[in-house]
């Protein structure tokens, strides 16, 4: 039968695309994520947390990831961040987690032994006792 399909005559086509909205929060939060995965007070300055992070998602993303994308997706003004890059970029923020857990670990360590070298000092002074003047 002439003109029986299943679309509607009159309609226009619905736009299929994605809303402007939901391309922006995923820049915001690979921003976010990028921050926390390589935070500036650890590295100094931008040109080597960009150096690390193009070292590190480089070998995880099949584009060519340059210090250029780094500081797009750093300053938020990245227009799309594919989902390879934000896989690599969570990955990366665990690695962080893991590299402050075991410095913090460390760190307390460092201190324990501290505490411990000072209550065997003041043990050993009070053990000692007085000096008496009956020696002299």
């Amino acid at each position: 039968m002439l003109g029986s399909h299943d679309k509607e005559l009159g309609s226009r086509p619905k736009r299929v695309f994605t809303s402007r909205k939901k391309a922006m929060a995923a820049v915001f939060e690979a921003q976010k994520t990028f921050r926390d995965a390589w935070p500036l007070e650890r590295y100094g300055k931008l040109d080597n947390v960009f150096f690390e992070a193009v070292r590190f998602i480089s070998p995880r993303v099949t584009k060519q990831f340059t210090a250029r994308r780094a500081r797009s997706i750093y300053e938020g003004t990245a227009r799309r961040i594919d989902s390879e890059e934000m896989d690599a970029l969570r990955a990366a923020e665990r690695e962080q987690a893991r590299i402050e857990q075991r410095e913090l670990r460390a760190r307390l360590a460092s201190l324990d032994e501290k505490i411990a070298a000072f209550e065997a000092s003041a043990h050993r002074q009070e053990v000692a006792g007085p000096v008496s003047e009956v020696g002299r």
